[in-house]
């Protein structure tokens, strides 16, 4: 059965810690539901850890699509969310609606998520009251990385700490369904968590958030270079792909690969006199 945002916001209510990965592919998102992570997003990241891009600003609708499509393939139980990437929804609340109903409609997610506070809530509640779920995106929102000067903790000062709350109260009055609060002190996210009735999703917020999200390709350290602070490896895959090619390319090198396991034999019924006769008829005409 489908995970939906009644048990995630029943979750919240048992004080049960939610835990959120990324997923961008059909094989990824069906180990992680099989491993009965309940909450998948398709994050406009995969521009940075799948597309190569510098920021998440490239991404495009159908780059999206392409990639959530594959996930609801792979996705049986978890909810899967779906980012909006920029200029899809901040234009107006049409845009923003055709865009969001493409996800579902087309995509397979369940819910979308988008950047903003305040100024994006008119949005919100337009998406919700079309029967679409919103989940939120507070602190470091890296659509607006520009705006902010990098990627960057963001709650630092006195009126910046009493905006994150006004846009977390703003997005649950909208109608979201959970907010993802990245990079603010940990103070600030508990007493956001503690603040609203939704789930909270941290990433760089500390431990008291209803749920932590992570980037699978930092979770399994799948790229090279050093790791954002609040992210942890829990297997150096990338060493072990990297170990594993090299291994692959010397024994190809060798002539090791393949041995008779991976090879396929003849026929029944064709003997090899019979396929050199087959190699020589060839050669004749």
């Amino acid at each position: 059965m489908r995970v939906t945002i009644a048990n995630l916001k029943a979750m919240k209510q048992r004080g049960e810690r939610i835990a959120m990965l990324t997923a961008y592919d059909y094989a990824t998102a069906r180990l992680l539901d099989e491993a009965g992570i309940p909450l998948l997003l398709v994050g406009d990241s995969l521009g940075m850890v799948v597309l190569g891009y510098e920021t998440t600003i490239p991404v495009t609708l159908e780059e999206m699509l392409h990639h959530v499509k594959a996930v609801a393939r792979g996705a049986r139980r978890a909810l899967i969310v779906a980012d909006l990437p920029f200029l899809t929804y901040q234009v107006s609340e049409e845009a923003a609606l055709r865009s969001a109903g493409r996800m579902l409609q087309e995509g397979g997610a369940q819910a979308v998520k988008v950047e903003g506070g305040a100024a994006i809530a008119p949005t919100v509640a337009r998406l919700t009251a079309a029967g679409i779920p919103v989940m939120g995106h507070l602190g470091l929102t890296p659509q607006s990385v520009h705006q902010l000067g990098g990627f960057k903790v963001q709650a630092k000062t006195r009126d910046a700490i009493a905006r994150v709350i006004a846009d977390a109260r703003a997005f649950e009055a909208a109608g979201a369904f959970a907010l993802v609060l990245e990079c603010i002190p940990a103070p600030v996210a508990k007493v956001v968590t503690e603040t609203v009735s939704i789930p909270t999703i941290g990433i760089g917020a500390g431990p008291d958030c209803d749920g932590q999200v992570q980037v699978i390709h930092d979770l399994l350290h799948l790229l090279p270079g050093p790791l954002p602070r609040h992210a942890k490896a829990y297997l150096r895959l990338g060493e072990l792909i990297r170990q594993a090619v090299e291994q692959y390319a010397a024994e190809v090198a060798s002539g090791a690969f393949p041995t008779e396991q991976e090879s396929f034999r003849l026929p029944k019924g064709i003997t090899a006199e019979e396929l050199a006769e087959l190699a020589g008829a060839g050669e004749d005409e």
